[in-house]
């Protein structure tokens, strides 16, 4: 706890409200650490990877692959119990890849209520037929998305 008392009444820092969504949450446990004692880079990876494909599944309607990561920012080490919130927002749907920006906040176990944005990511996955070449997005599902202000 702070002991300055202007730190004490300053507000604690919230989850997004806008057009990001919750996609999931999850509790890192102690298998899941490096030598350092944090959260392997790694994990957290695949973690958002997997957040980072729930949108997208919406429009795709059916098999799709992660075929970029375009930008990947660890702001702040994940540490064993965090809970984190993953969010997501679709920023670009092409003809075959949709673009989604994920954000991870971490609500520290010591510190319940405040939340921390520990990663960001921007990922890329492209829409794939049975024999997992680019395939085309639905027109429909396309036309039903609108582009984030």
């Amino acid at each position: 706890m702070p002991t300055d008392s202007s730190a004490a009444h300053a507000p604690l820092p919230s989850l997004p409200s806008d057009h990001r969504e919750l996609v999931l949450k999850v509790i890192p446990m102690p298998a899941d650490c490096n030598a350092n004692g944090d959260i392997f880079g790694g994990w957290v990876m695949a973690q958002v990877d997997l957040a980072g494909a729930v949108l997208p599944a919406r429009f795709v309607r059916g098999r799709m692959a992660t075929v970029a990561v375009n930008q990947f920012i660890f702001k702040q080490p994940v540490r064993v119990g965090d809970i984190l919130s993953f969010y997501s927002q679709v920023t670009r749907i092409g003809r075959t890849s949709i673009t989604v920006m994920v954000e991870v906040f971490a609500e520290r176990i010591s510190s319940q209520g405040q939340y921390l944005k520990v990663t960001e990511a921007s990922l890329t996955y492209v829409a794939i037929d049975l024999e997992g070449r680019p395939r085309p997005i639905p027109a429909d599902a396309k036309s039903a998305w609108t582009a984030p202000a």
